[in-house]
């Protein structure tokens, strides 16, 4: 189990394989991240890393209390850490710097991130309802999702009844996702296919 780095989502773009393939790719920008700390534990058969991005450079942008965490973790303080589980036999520890190069081209990894947030939606949007008929006599009800209680018994609607609400903004993981390059100078990383969040988003 390989530790995993902190990204921001650029957005998406095309690349073309030199036999003139079009790929719809991700890409990521990954700054120099650090590992704060490595927490070793007999009992358990992986160890905890945590992780930094993006140092804080002015001192006025933190307060006390993280200011007291980071020095406590002998670390620069960082906007944003995240704790990683890794193999025993993985050879990281405080301090090292995980850069684009740590993946390689055709690998397939994990990208986890908070989908798009698309407010309040109504049912058609949000769970693909087919609505009510278009057709005469179907008064400002074209979109409506029907009835959704009972009669007398139960008389009442159940949790987690398929209604109009809150659309995106959760956490979401999409699996195998293809490494079609890695561009260490520029910090970039191009994925196949879509990630979770929107562009400048953490993932």
């Amino acid at each position: 189990m390989r530790p995993g780095i902190i990204a921001k989502k650029i957005g998406m773009s095309n690349f073309y394989t030199p036999n003139g393939l079009n790929i719809p790719v991700t890409i990521l920008h990954v700054d120099d991240c650090k590992v704060i700390e490595r927490t070793e534990k007999p009992e358990l058969d992986t160890d905890k890393i945590l992780l930094g991005a993006c140092e804080i450079k002015k001192e006025n942008k933190t307060n006390k209390a993280t200011k007291g965490f980071f020095k406590k973790k002998s670390s620069v303080p960082f906007k944003y850490i995240r704790e990683f589980s890794i193999d025993k036999e993985t050879e990281v520890k405080a301090g090292d710097s995980l850069k684009v190069d740590h993946f390689q081209e055709g690998q397939f990894i994990d990208v986890s991130g908070f989908s798009k947030g698309k407010g309040f939606a109504g049912a058609m949007k949000r769970h693909n309802f087919g609505g009510l008929r278009a057709s005469h006599g179907v008064s400002i009800s074209h979109r409506s999702h029907g009835s959704t209680g009972q009669c007398q018994d139960p008389g009442k609607v159940f949790k987690g009844k398929k209604m109009a609400g809150h659309m995106g903004d959760k956490f979401r993981t999409i699996q195998n996702l293809e490494i079609i390059k890695s561009d260490p100078e520029n910090n970039l990383i191009f994925i196949k296919g879509s990630v979770p969040g929107s562009k400048n988003s953490l993932v």
